[in-house]
């Protein structure tokens, strides 16, 4: 199924992308503080390749290590990262949703149909290795060292951005792969050797944390820098509280994940990371975090955060330090974003059979609207439609408008939405409206903190008792004529 390498770590995949020429070293000064955020920026706009700044700036000092940056910045990239071409993303996320809800086996014959499922599954259990590449070196309890961007200029301070958060729960083992949580929460520096970390209270890792703090324990905390793509793209995967990260790299990475004791904390890290940041936190003790720039285009409000201690850092002969930039999209987490839309909607056609196609528009930062095109045959099937997302889902639970289209509207053209909003919806009939649901508390539009109305538009063709009126007829020329057209202008069109 895959056309391309294994990554084993960061360095294979930027090896590959040097290769494809998409990675470009820049010689030059940049400075961590907010220019390399408009570098960045300027960089995936354009669909730019991987930038590699060997010479990043901490203000008048020189960055002890190289900077990495846009790794995901073009949908083809994040593909890569899962090892395939952007045409294997659909294939791919059947595959996924096969593995998740298998259909039972019939024969032999069907058995052996299903090997690279099956071999995908055995993948999923990690290697332990006794020590890893990520380990080589011990470095000073100082953040300082780590070029770590301070990416807006209404930030508090420097920010670590692509973190891969390492925890396990109250009362489990080191080695229970499948109770640990692998999460991409940003980090705030507190110089020298303390970070906030923030994950909001509904994300794995805090869920841990209150376990640890009920049982009044401090609770042991990795995070990995610079991992390899298909460790990254699991963490940030809106994955179901049941399935393990460690256990989801394996299958998109197509190999077994490997992982090894950390020198000072009791759990299992990325062997293959580029840096490994270990420490504590202690039940009680948090700090305020913020204000930093959000996904939302907007900075967030200050609040407090458990804090980590540092107990080491460990990291490669040669470390990289991985980062990217969060804002109005377009930002790297809204690339990522349409192509995990594309590889999830096998797994929402699975609970809800109806919906045909579904995009996240990245400019409503890719999950606070979601047009839905579906296979109508009844009346009020799209409002079916909506409060199934919304309640069958829970990555739709922060989706504060949905609109429900006809097989025959492009859910990604705006033309297409606006058409069928303005000749198939009447905004006192097809316009339904929620109070008091679940909302993202960064929502500043929201009249109370993490709760927000829903609104779900009906732009489908009317059918049965959901009109007394007949319905008009779309226009349409005959498919003959445009194909006589198209020879036609063949030479004289751009």
């Amino acid at each position: 199924m895959r056309s391309l390498p294994v990554f084993a770590d960061l360095r294979a995949f930027l090896g590959w992308a040097e290769g494809s020429g998409d990675l470009a070293r820049l010689s030059a000064p940049v400075d961590l503080r907010h220019e390399m955020t408009a570098v960045q920026l300027a960089a995936l706009r354009a669909g730019g390749p991987i930038l590699r700044f060997d010479a990043a700036r901490q203000g008048e000092g020189r960055a002890g290590m190289p900077v990495v940056a846009n790794l995901f910045g073009t949908p083809a990239r994040v593909a890569a990262g899962l090892g395939l071409m952007p045409d294997e993303i659909p294939a791919f996320g059947e595959f996924l949703a096969a593995l998740r809800n298998p259909a039972p086996v019939d024969g032999m014959r069907d058995a052996l149909s299903r090997w690279p499922m099956l071999r995908a599954a055995l993948q999923t259990r990690p290697k332990i290795l006794r020590r890893g590449a990520a380990q080589e070196r011990r470095a000073e309890l100082d953040m300082s060292l780590v070029p770590v961007q301070t990416p807006w200029p209404g930030d508090a301070g420097p920010l670590v951005t692509w973190p891969v958060v390492v925890t396990r729960p109250y009362a489990s083992e080191a080695r229970q792969i499948s109770r640990y949580n692998l999460g991409v929460y940003r980090a705030q520096v507190l110089p020298p050797d303390r970070l906030i970390l923030r994950w909001l209270a509904h994300r794995g890792g805090a869920a841990h944390h209150r376990t640890w703090e009920r049982a009044g324990e401090p609770m042991p905390v990795a995070i990995a820098l610079g991992a390899d793509p298909a460790t990254l793209l699991a963490a940030a995967l809106p994955l179901p509280e049941a399935v393990s990260e460690v256990a989801f790299s394996g299958v998109l990475r197509g190999a077994r994940a490997e992982l090894a004791p950390a020198t000072t904390v009791p759990l299992l890290v990325p062997a293959n990371a580029e840096i490994i940041l270990e420490g504590w936190v202690h039940p009680g003790e948090t700090a305020p975090e913020g204000p930093f720039g959000d996904h939302t285009g907007y900075y967030n409000a200050v609040e407090p955060f458990p804090v980590m201690r540092l107990t080491a850092i460990t990291h490669r002969r040669d470390p990289l330090y991985l980062t990217t930039v969060t804002g109005r999209p377009p930002d790297e987490p809204s690339v990522i974003g349409e192509v995990f839309n594309t590889l999830a909607l096998p797994m929402v056609r699975a609970q809800i059979p109806e919906v045909t196609d579904l995009w996240l528009p990245p400019a409503a930062c890719s999950y606070r609207m979601a047009v839905v095109q579906i296979d109508k045959r009844y009346p009020g099937q799209a409002r079916r439609v909506m409060l199934a997302l919304w309640g069958m889902l829970a990555q739709f639970s922060y989706t504060k408008t949905i609109v429900v289209v006809d097989r025959d509207i492009d859910p990604r053209s705006w033309d297409d939405i606006a058409w069928a909003m303005a000749t198939r919806m009447d905004p006192a009939r097809d316009v339904m409206l929620l109070d008091g649901t679940p909302m993202d508390y960064l929502d500043f539009a929201s009249p109370r903190e993490g709760l927000a109305g829903k609104m779900g538009i009906d732009a489908t063709t009317k059918i049965g008792a959901e009109t007394d009126r007949t319905w008009g007829q779309v226009m349409a020329l005959d498919p003959a004529h445009e194909a006589r057209a198209a020879d036609l202008l063949e030479g004289i069109l751009p």
